[in-house]
């Protein structure tokens, strides 16, 4: 069995070492990853508005809540990315009181753009890794995969409070 497969025997603080060595390369892949792609927005601006291009119409209080934000703030930058076009304001049908931010059609094709963009520069990291470092990484693409419906996971119990 490889060091990496998974084995009775490996004890638990070392597969937690492991985890925690895997995550802090993650990590450090995705804000490399996102300092390549040129941004005119703030990261909370493009994650507010990755949010609703994603998830659907969110109220603000809910948008400043998973930001971690005040509300105030997530007000003052919802009109910003307003301004630009991006987002549009629209009454809650279930509650005339509350009002629901969605992405416009221009704020979708940012975040395509953005998607695009991320995803063109780690295919060129990739292109320079060995046959079997990519072989490697395909063969945790379905890890990589199921990380990404546990975070959405994660961030959608986030939203509901």
């Amino acid at each position: 069995m490889s060091p990496a497969s998974s084995s009775p025997s490996r004890s638990a603080p070392q597969a937690s070492g492991e985890a925690e060595r895997v995550a802090t390369d993650l990590y450090g892949l995705l804000v490399a990853a996102l300092r390549a792609v040129p941004r005119d927005l703030s990261l909370t601006a493009l994650s507010t508005l990755a949010s609703v291009e994603r998830a659907g119409p969110q109220r603000l209080s809910d948008l400043a809540a998973a930001e971690g934000v005040a509300q105030p703030s997530m007000t003052a930058l919802v009109s910003n990315l307003e301004r630009a076009g991006y987002v549009e304001r629209a009454p809650d049908p279930t509650d005339g009181r509350a009002i629901l931010v969605r992405a416009t059609a221009r704020g979708a094709r940012l975040m395509a753009r953005r998607r695009r963009a991320g995803a063109a520069a780690m295919a060129e990291l990739i292109e320079q890794l060995d046959d079997d470092e990519r072989r490697s990484l395909l063969a945790a693409g379905d890890a990589l995969t199921r990380l990404r419906a546990l975070d959405e996971e994660r961030r959608d119990r986030r939203r509901r409070g």
